[in-house]
C-alpha cells in the first residue's frame, strides 16, 4: 500500500482529463494545470476538510486558485469528485461531461473561476493575476472572527509572484499573523512568452518569504509524500495559536509534468489536440504503470469532513438616527453648530452600525484618521473588527472579497483618488458577486491645497460604468453614492450594509451645512428636490450641492426661477428626474467637480433613451487642476463657484447676466 502510489494515479487521471477538457473546448492552459496535479490531489482528496456536495460549508477548508488559467485540473477533481455546482442553492453533482463544457457560454465551467457562474467551490473570481492571495486572508479574517478552525489553501504562479499585490498580501497575513492562510507558490518557471525571471526562481520567492516572516516549505511538487509533509508543517503552526508562524510552501514543478510533449516553452495557453494529444495521453499512460505499480486495492484517498457548523444568520442594520448617533457618542455640541463633513458622518455611521450588526467589519489603508474609520477603531467595542490594510489598496479591496465570501459586510475606506491603483480589484469583485462597501473620502477637488496628485477626478466615470449593467443577481454592477451632507452621509451609510452588492460612495473633506434631517429617506437610486421651480432645472450632488444652492439664490435675485435636484444616487430614477425637467421647459444643467462622463453623462444618457425634446448642458472640471488654498479658490480656478452656475444657467435662458 502506497499513499504516494495513490497520488500519482490521482494526479495522472486529472492531468489526462485536463488535456481532454480543454482539447474539447479548442482552449486552455492544460499545461498550467499538469504542474499542479499532485498538489491539487493531495489537498482536494486527503488534506482539506470539506464536503464535496456542500462545497461553501462554512467551516470547509477553502482553495482559493490566483493562477485562475490553471483551473482545468480543479474542474477534473470536481467532476471525478460530483461537486456540487450550480445557481441560487440548488446543488448538483459535477459530472465528466459537465468538465467537457469547459468555456462554453451555456455553461458553469467558465474559462477561469467564477463562483457567480454556477461553480461554488470558488470564493471568488480570478483571472486577473496577483488577487487570489489577498481574498485568501479575507476568508482568514472572516473565519477568526467567527471562531472557525479552517484552514485557507491559496496557489499561486510564479510568475503571478512579480505581482505587487502578492507580497502586499505576504506583509498582511504577517501583520495579522493569519496561519490558517497557506500561499502554495507553483514554480514551473515559465511564464507566457518566456521562462520567468531569475527573481521569481523558488529560491529567491522562499527567501523573500522568511524576510517577511514566514516558513518556506521548498518542495518537489510532484512528490506526494514531500506535499503532504509540508501541508502537515503549515497546519501544525496553525494549531499553535499566537506561538506559530505562518507557513507557504514553495513547489518546484514542470509545466506539462507527465508529458514531454507538451513541455517547455511555447505552450502557454494552448490545447494539446489531434496527434500530440494522443501522444500526450500514452505518455502519460506510460507513467501512471510506472509510478504506481505498489498500489493496493485498498489504497485509497480519504476526504475528511470539517466540523459541523450552522449557516450563520442573516442581520438588518437597525441603527438609531443620525441625531441619536451623535448624542449617543458625546458629540451633540457639534451637531449644534449645524455644520458636519460627510467623511465624518460616514464614521458616526460606521460606529453605530457596528454596534448593531456583528457582520460589519472595516478596512483603511493607513488614513483612517483622514476617513474617520478610526471612530470605528477606536471603539473597544468593535476594534476587533478593524483590519488596518497600510499603504496597500488593492490588497485591502480582495482581503475585503475574501471577507464577502465569509459572510461580512466589509467597507473598505481611502481617499476616493487612492482607489484608482484598484480599478482592476473592484472590477473583479463585481464580478465573484461580492458584497463589498468601497468609501472614498476627500472627493472631488476638495483637498485643494494638496494639488490634483489627491483629488478624484475620472472616478465617478469609471464607477459609473458599472451603474450602466445589471450583475448576476440583476442589480446594478455598483451604485455610485454622492452625499451632500452629515445626514445623507449617514442614511446611505446604514443602506448600502443592508443592500446585497458593492456600492461606492465618495465622503467630501470640508465641512458642510445640513441640507436634510432624520425625516429624510435615502434610497438606492433615488434623488432628492431641494428647490421646485419652472425656469430650468439644475442637477448636481455631493460638495457641489451646496455650489448650487448659492447659484439658486443668485439666479432668483435675477428673476429667474431654478429647480435643483440632488442627485445622489447613480442610477437614478430617471421617470422622476424627467418629469421635473419638463416642467422646467426640458431645460438641464449638470453640475460636478469631477472630470466629465459622471452625472452629466447619466442624464444626457436618460434624455437621449426619453426620445423627448431636451435641452441639456454640463458643468464639471474640464482642466488639470493646481494646488490652491482653498475649496473656494481651485472652484474659481476651474469655472465652477456658484456665480459661474448662475451665469451659465441664464445664458442657457437667454438672460445676458446674473
Amino acid at each position: 500500500m502506497s499513499f504516494a502510489a495513490a497520488v500519482h494515479a490521482k494526479a495522472i487521471q486529472l492531468d489526462r482529463a485536463s488535456l481532454e477538457t480543454t482539447a474539447a473546448a479548442g482552449a486552455g492552459h492544460p499545461t498550467s494545470a499538469m504542474s499542479l496535479g499532485h498538489i491539487v490531489t493531495v489537498l482536494m482528496y486527503h488534506s482539506m476538510r470539506w464536503v464535496p456536495s456542500h462545497p461553501r460549508y462554512p467551516s470547509s477548508d477553502r482553495l482559493v486558485l490566483s493562477e485562475g488559467h490553471a483551473v482545468p485540473i480543479i474542474y477534473s477533481a470536481c467532476a471525478d469528485l460530483g461537486v456540487g455546482i450550480g445557481k441560487e442553492g440548488e446543488l448538483r453533482p459535477m459530472t465528466m461531461e459537465d468538465a467537457m463544457t469547459l468555456r462554453d457560454i451555456d455553461s458553469p465551467i467558465d474559462g477561469h473561476p467564477n463562483p457567480m457562474e454556477g461553480f461554488p467551490f470558488f470564493d471568488a473570481a480570478t483571472g486577473s493575476l496577483g488577487m487570489g492571495l489577498s481574498v485568501a486572508a479575507g476568508l482568514g479574517l472572516a473565519a477568526r472572527h467567527d471562531e472557525i478552525n479552517k484552514q485557507v489553501y491559496c496557489i499561486i504562479g510564479d510568475g503571478e509572484s512579480r505581482e505587487g499585490q502578492v507580497w502586499e498580501a505576504v506583509d498582511f497575513i504577517i501583520d495579522h499573523q493569519l496561519t490558517s492562510v497557506v500561499p502554495i507558490f507553483n514554480c514551473n518557471s515559465f511564464g507566457q512568452a518566456d521562462k520567468v525571471s531569475q527573481q521569481q526562481s523558488s529560491g529567491v520567492i522562499a527567501k523573500k518569504l522568511e524576510a517577511a516572516g514566514f516558513i518556506a516549505e521548498v518542495i518537489d511538487g510532484h512528490d506526494p509524500d514531500a506535499i503532504l509533509t509540508a501541508v502537515e508543517v503549515a497546519k501544525e503552526n496553525h494549531a499553535k495559536g499566537s506561538q506559530g508562524s505562518p507557513v507557504a510552501i514553495v513547489a518546484n514543478t514542470i509545466k506539462g509534468w507527465g508529458s514531454p510533449v507538451c513541455q517547455g516553452g511555447g505552450w502557454h495557453g494552448k490545447p494539446v489536440t489531434g496527434e500530440k494529444l494522443q501522444a500526450a495521453l500514452a505518455e502519460l499512460e506510460g507513467l501512471r504503470n510506472e509510478l504506481t505499480s505498489t498500489l493496493g486495492s485498498g489504497d485509497e484517498l480519504t476526504i475528511y469532513p470539517p466540523e459541523e457548523r450552522a449557516p450563520l444568520a442573516a442581520q438588518i442594520s437597525d441603527a438609531p438616527s443620525f441625531t441619536e448617533a451623535m448624542k449617543q457618542f458625546d458629540m451633540a455640541s457639534t451637531l449644534a453648530t449645524g455644520k458636519f463633513a460627510t467623511r465624518r458622518a460616514f464614521g458616526v455611521a460606521l460606529r453605530a452600525l457596528g454596534h448593531v450588526n456583528s457582520s460589519v467589519v472595516v478596512l483603511d489603508a493607513d488614513v483612517k484618521n483622514s476617513t474617520f474609520t478610526d471612530w470605528f477603531a477606536s471603539d473597544r467595542a468593535l476594534s476587533d473588527r478593524m483590519f488596518e490594510c497600510k499603504i496597500a489598496e488593492q490588497n485591502m479591496v480582495s482581503v475585503a472579497a475574501g471577507l464577502s465570501a465569509g459572510e461580512k459586510i466589509p467597507f473598505a475606506a481611502t481617499f476616493s483618488k487612492f482607489f484608482t491603483r484598484a480599478y482592476d480589484q473592484i472590477e473583479l469583485a463585481i464580478n465573484s458577486g461580492a458584497n463589498i462597501k468601497i468609501v472614498g473620502s476627500h472627493s472631488g477637488i476638495g483637498p485643494a491645497s494638496d494639488g490634483p496628485s489627491q483629488m478624484s477626478l475620472p472616478d465617478v466615470s469609471w464607477f459609473r460604468s458599472f451603474t450602466t449593467i445589471t450583475d448576476h443577481r440583476g442589480n446594478p454592477g455598483c451604485y455610485v453614492l454622492q452625499p451632500a451632507d452629515a445626514y445623507a452621509a449617514y442614511g446611505l451609510t446604514q443602506v448600502m450594509a443592508d443592500y446585497q452588492g458593492v456600492c461606492y460612495m465618495r465622503t467630501c473633506r470640508p465641512d458642510v451645512e445640513f441640507l436634510y434631517d432624520d425625516a429624510t429617506v435615502f434610497n438606492l437610486g433615488g434623488l432628492e428636490v431641494l428647490t421646485e421651480g419652472r425656469d430650468l432645472l439644475i442637477v448636481s450632488a455631493g460638495y457641489m450641492l451646496h455650489e448650487c444652492n448659492k447659484a439658486i439664490e443668485l439666479l432668483d435675485k435675477a428673476g429667474i426661477d431654478a429647480s435643483l435636484i440632488d442627485l445622489y444616487s447613480l442610477p437614478f430614477d430617471v421617470d422622476a428626474l424627467l418629469d421635473i425637467a419638463n416642467e422646467n421647459g426640458g431645460m438641464i444643467l449638470t453640475v460636478e467637480d469631477n472630470y466629465g462622463g459622471g452625472i452629466g453623462s447619466a442624464v444626457a444618457d436618460a434624455v437621449t433613451e426619453s426620445g423627448d425634446g431636451f435641452t441639456i448642458e454640463q458643468m464639471h472640471v474640464r482642466s488639470i487642476p493646481k494646488s490652491a488654498r482653498t475649496v473656494e479658490d481651485e472652484l474659481t480656478y476651474l469655472g465652477l463657484r456658484s456665480v459661474d452656475v448662475a451665469r451659465r444657467a441664464a445664458r442657457m435662458l437667454g438672460v445676458a447676466t446674473v
